[in-house]
């Protein structure tokens, strides 16, 4: 049986804010949720996804 948590519990764990995680959620960037009643579910295995807003991991980066 998989266990799930919250957008909000999964923000907490993360260090990102619960709108960031549900957008995550919408762009479906995480393996594996669900949306049940307007409420995500995200299991509790899951890695945070890399930011690909950043350039950090980009050669040439300062």
């Amino acid at each position: 049986m998989f266990e799930y948590m919250t957008a909000q519990e999964t923000a907490e764990l993360w260090g990102i804010s619960v709108r960031r995680v549900q957008r995550l959620c919408k762009e479906n960037r995480i393996e594996g949720i669900l949306n049940v009643n307007r409420v995500w579910l995200i299991p509790k295995d899951t890695q945070k996804p890399v930011d690909a807003r950043r350039k950090e991991n980009k050669k040439g980066s300062l």
